[in-house]
C-alpha cells in the first residue's frame, strides 16, 4: 500500500496508528519528556539501538525513551518527509541553522577543508567565514558559472585536497537563483574522495522544498532543508530539516542528540499538518510567480528579472534547470531602473504584500537582500555575487495573482513617482 500511493495521500495517515492515541484521527501532541518502558529488558534494548551498539532488526522500530532522542510527532514528521523523494532517513531540528551547522560540525574538524557555493543565505555564509574559520576549518568559495577544472584547480591550489571533507551547495542560491549542477559538484567529490575517506555532498533545496527537486537522485548525500519555509509554509514555526543516506543521518542523529537541538512535538506538530497541503499551496504559489515574473518580464521599468522560467534555453542554466527541477518555484528577485532610493520607495508603497525577511509562506513576502539579509557581507563581496543595492526577492504567496500583480504595479509607479 505505501509504494502504491502518492506522497500527497500519505500525508494525512502514514506513520501514525489512531488505535494507539484513543482513536484520535489526527496525531495528538505528546508534551512529554521522557517514557514508560514495560520491562527494563526492553528498555535496554530501546538504548542499544539509540546509540548505535546494535542495528536494528527486521520490522523492529526505535523504541521510545526520551524526548532529546525521539518522541511520537517527531518521528511521523521525519517518516513522512521521506515520502516525497524516497530518502532513507530524515533528521528534524528546530531551525533550520540548527540544521545546517550540525551538519558542518559533524562532518568537519579543525584542519579539514570545505567548498561552497556563493551566494548563500546569509546566515551560513557567517557561519563558515566567521565560526567555522576561528575553528580553523579552511573553506573555498565557487560560482556557478565555475567549470570542474576550475574547482579541482581551487582545491588543489590551496595544498589541502587531503583534507577536503565536504561540498555544501545551495541551488537555487539565495537570493538570486543561480544554479549549481548536482551532477558536476557529485563528480568533484569522487574526484576528491579516497579508499580512506569520503568527501560528502551537502545541497540545500530550501528554495525548491521537497515537491520539485531530488537532489539525491544526482549524487547529493544530504539534502538540507529550511522547514520554516515551504514545509512549514505558514510563517508560525520554526524548524529545519535534513534528509539523506542511513549512515550520515545516524551520525546526525547522535550529534542532535548531544546538541540538543531536535525540534519539539509542538514544532512537529504544526509540521506534520503543513505537509498535508505541502502540494496544492506549492501548485498555486508557482502558478502565480509565473505570472508575476512574466508581467515583470514586460515591464519598462524594469531593469532585470531573475526567475527559473525565464532562462534561456540552451544556456547552461537551462540545462542545469531541466536536468534538477520540475518546476520554476516561487522565487523572484528583479531590480527596478535607478537604485536603492527607488527600491525603498517600491518597498514602502506595497499594501498586500508584506515586507519581511523569510520565504516559502502563504502570504507573500519581499524584503531587499542587500539591506537586509545579506546585509552582513562586505559591498564588495555582494557586487561579486550579483546582489546589488536595489535588488528585490520576491517570495510569492498563494493570494490571488491579479491583487498581487496590482500591488506589485502600483508599488513601481510609487517608486518613480517624484518626491516634493
Amino acid at each position: 500500500m505505501k509504494n502504491s500511493l502518492q506522497p500527497e495521500s500519505q500525508m494525512m495517515s502514514f506513520g501514525y496508528k489512531p488505535e494507539l492515541s484513543e482513536g484520535a484521527i489526527k496525531p495528538p501532541m505528546f508534551l512529554t519528556s521522557t517514557f514508560v518502558f514495560k520491562t527494563a529488558q526492553e528498555g535496554k534494548s530501546f538504548f542499544e539501538v539509540a546509540y548505535g551498539l546494535r542495528e536494528k532488526k527486521d520490522q523492529e522500530d526505535l523504541g521510545l525513551i526520551y524526548s532529546r532522542i525521539n518522541n511520537p510527532n517527531l518521528q511521523i514528521l521525519e517518516e513522512r518527509l521521506c515520502l516525497w523523494n524516497r530518502e532513507d532517513d530524515c533528521a528534524m531540528f528546530e531551525s533550520g541553522m540548527a540544521a545546517i551547522s550540525t551538519v558542518f560540525l559533524e562532518f568537519l574538524k579543525p584542519g579539514d577543508l570545505l567548498v561552497y557555493s556563493m551566494p548563500t543565505y546569509g546566515g551560513t555564509s557567517h557561519f563558515i567565514e566567521d565560526y567555522l574559520t576561528r575553528q580553523g576549518v579552511q573553506s573555498i568559495a565557487v560560482r556557478a558559472t565555475d567549470s570542474f577544472e576550475e574547482v579541482v584547480a581551487k582545491v588543489e591550489s590551496s595544498g589541502r585536497k587531503a583534507q577536503l571533507k565536504l561540498i555544501y551547495l545551495e541551488t537555487p542560491a539565495n537570493p538570486t537563483n543561480d544554479l549549481f549542477d548536482i551532477r558536476l559538484y557529485k563528480k568533484i567529490a569522487d574526484h576528491f574522495s579516497t579508499k580512506e575517506a569520503t568527501v560528502s555532498l551537502a545541497v540545500d533545496n530550501t528554495y525548491m522544498g521537497p515537491l520539485w527537486s531530488n537532489p539525491i537522485e544526482h549524487g547529493a548525500d544530504l539534502v538540507i532543508y529550511s522547514a520554516t519555509k515551504f514545509i512549514g509554509g505558514h510563517s508560525d514555526v520554526i524548524a529545519g530539516a535534513v534528509l539523506g543516506k542511513a549512515e550520515l543521518l545516524h551520525r546526525l542523529k547522535v550529534m542532535r542528540t548531544f546538541l540538543g537541538n531536535m525540534a519539539s512535538p509542538h514544532t512537529c506538530w504544526l509540521l506534520i499538518r503543513s505537509l498535508e497541503t505541502l502540494k496544492v499551496r506549492l501548485e498555486q504559489q508557482a502558478r502565480n510567480a509565473q505570472k508575476i515574473a512574466d508581467a515583470l518580464k514586460d515591464d519598462p521599468r524594469v531593469e532585470k528579472v531573475s526567475f527559473l522560467g525565464h532562462l534561456e534555453p540552451g544556456s547552461k542554466s537551462h540545462t542545469i534547470y531541466s536536468q534538477q527541477y520540475s518546476s520554476a518555484g516561487t522565487m523572484i528577485s528583479f531590480e527596478l531602473k535607478g537604485g536603492e532610493e527607488e527600491a525603498f520607495r517600491f518597498l514602502n508603497s506595497l499594501k498586500l504584500i508584506k515586507l519581511a525577511v523569510s520565504l516559502g509562506s502563504t502570504e507573500s513576502l519581499v524584503q531587499l537582500p542587500a539591506a537586509m539579509t545579506h546585509i552582513g557581507m562586505s559591498k564588495e563581496a555582494r557586487a561579486q555575487m550579483g546582489i546589488s543595492d536595489k535588488l528585490i526577492r520576491l517570495s510569492v504567496g498563494i493570494e490571488h495573482a491579479d491583487d498581487l500583480l496590482l500591488d506589485i504595479l502600483n508599488g513601481i509607479s510609487q517608486s518613480f513617482t517624484e518626491v516634493k
